[in-house]
């Protein structure tokens, strides 16, 4: 096994890696990885320990205070750009906070809604930043980009000043990077360098802490408001807001998802796999708190939403976590139910069984020419994954509940709206793991959405 050379195949997707050669270097080694990995930008830090390293004894001890050449983060933010930013924001007529997951990972969502409430600044979140701002608040904007909302896209099309805060302008947000926010002066904190700059040119760079550099900001804005900026907001709210048909008979993805939040109180901890339902835990679930909102971002790994779960219902006992997902992608990875009964986990987990991979079918509707290759799973003789009725059976196809079953779980389904709420009752009441397979409509699509290389605010709203 240690003929696989592992660092270096893990070099460019993990913050940094070490091959251990020596066991007395073992104890330095895992306090500097701990260390990369928590401090600066937070990523991935790989330990390969070869068999007999594994094997070795040493006496070795870990050093009190990691000190490494060529790495040494940012933290406080060079206060003369701090001070042209508070200038830009108390100038600013039309002014937008775009915020990343970094708010989060920073501890920094209370100073970034306490400067947002102060200086009257409207927030749009990335898919990462969810939570970071609360979305009751009358300044958000809620998400943006690719799958954002109409407020959110043009406002950030039409603000006069950008502040994007440990964010990193990914192409999901951005669109087209040349039309992105083009009337607006561009501010950027991001404790990386290399992130500054990469995607959209900034007028304002700023290097540090996020935390550390809100804090310092803060003092130096004036309580401000923007009525006719926010009329213009409420009129875009009201005019495209996030909705889809209330009145349709079959049950809706996006029905599933309110009900969630409502018998919730909001208070739930999401986790979501990849694809349509995802998208749609972003825009029919209101988040208010940090880490409330667990998915795999920009990656798009299938499969993170069941184990993501289990380890925030490990971390948080009491609390109501549900795993949002569809049955293509909770496949992925479904025999992890086996470790939330094993420790007798309340997990719940949500399937919206649309019996097709939605996301990618919708891609293939609107820019394939309806060609379905691989996402409707109904084609070349194979079973329907939908239920098939005959004389003697009805048949589901994969049978999600006899899965759950066979792991030790409890299964349910629902196939109509009446019998949602009561059996979502049933299930977050359970002392245990529960799989609620949802039979929603297999027609549904997510909107809005921006097409690829166009501008954000070139959004579709349905399908033609």
């Amino acid at each position: 096994f240690q003929e696989a050379d592992t660092a270096g195949i893990t070099r460019a997707v993990t913050k940094h890696n070490y091959l251990v050669k020596n066991v007395d270097d073992l104890p330095r080694i895992i306090a500097e990885a701990f260390h990369i990995a928590t401090t600066g930008k937070p990523g991935p830090v790989l330990i390969d320990i070869p068999k007999d390293i594994q094997q070795a004894t040493t006496s070795a001890q870990a050093p009190k205070k990691i000190e490494l050449q060529g790495y040494k983060p940012t933290i406080t933010g060079h206060p003369g750009q701090i001070s042209r930013l508070a200038k830009a924001i108390n100038n600013a007529s039309k002014p937008v906070l775009y915020v990343g997951g970094g708010v989060i990972l920073a501890d920094a969502a209370k100073e970034l809604t306490e400067l947002a409430r102060k200086a009257g600044l409207p927030v749009t979140t990335t898919l990462m930043g969810l939570g970071a701002f609360p979305e009751t608040d009358p300044l958000a904007l809620r998400m943006l980009g690719m799958h954002g909302t109409f407020a959110a896209n043009n406002a950030v099309t039409d603000c006069d000043l950008l502040v994007a805060v440990a964010s990193r302008f990914d192409d999901r947000v951005i669109g087209r990077a040349e039309e992105f926010a083009k009337h607006a002066k561009k501010a950027h904190i991001d404790i990386d360098p290399a992130s500054i700059g990469k995607s959209v040119p900034v007028d304002i760079p700023i290097v540090g802490d996020v935390k550390s550099i809100l804090t310092d900001l803060l003092p130096k804005v004036k309580e401000a408001t923007h009525p006719e900026w926010m009329t213009q907001i409420k009129a875009w709210q009201a005019e495209c807001p996030l909705t889809y048909n209330k009145d349709a008979k079959e049950l809706l993805p996006q029905y599933v998802i309110e009900q969630i939040y409502e018998l919730s109180n909001g208070e739930a901890i999401i986790t979501t796999e990849v694809g349509q339902h995802q998208m749609w835990s972003a825009h029919f679930f209101k988040y208010t708190k940090p880490r409330t909102f667990l998915s795999s971002g920009g990656l798009g790994t299938m499969g993170y939403g069941l184990p993501a779960a289990i380890g925030a219902q490990v971390g948080a006992r009491d609390k109501l976590v549900v795993d949002i997902g569809g049955d293509g992608s909770t496949q992925m990875n479904i025999q992890e139910l086996v470790v939330a009964v094993e420790h007798n986990l309340p997990v719940n987990i949500v399937i919206l069984n649309n019996r097709c991979l939605g996301m990618v079918r919708q891609w293939q509707d609107m820019f394939y020419n309806r060609e379905h290759s691989g996402t409707v799973l109904t084609q070349t003789g194979r079973p329907q994954n939908e239920r098939i009725e005959n004389k003697k059976e009805t048949k589901y196809l994969p049978d999600f509940i006899k899965i759950a079953e066979a792991h030790g779980a409890m299964g349910l389904r629902v196939n109509t709206k009446d019998e949602l709420i009561p059996t979502l009752k049933k299930a977050f009441e359970t002392n245990g793991p529960v799989v609620i397979e949802c039979m929603v409509s297999p027609g549904e699509n997510l909107y809005p959405m921006v097409p690829p290389g166009a501008p954000i605010e070139d959004m579709v709203h349905t399908m033609t």
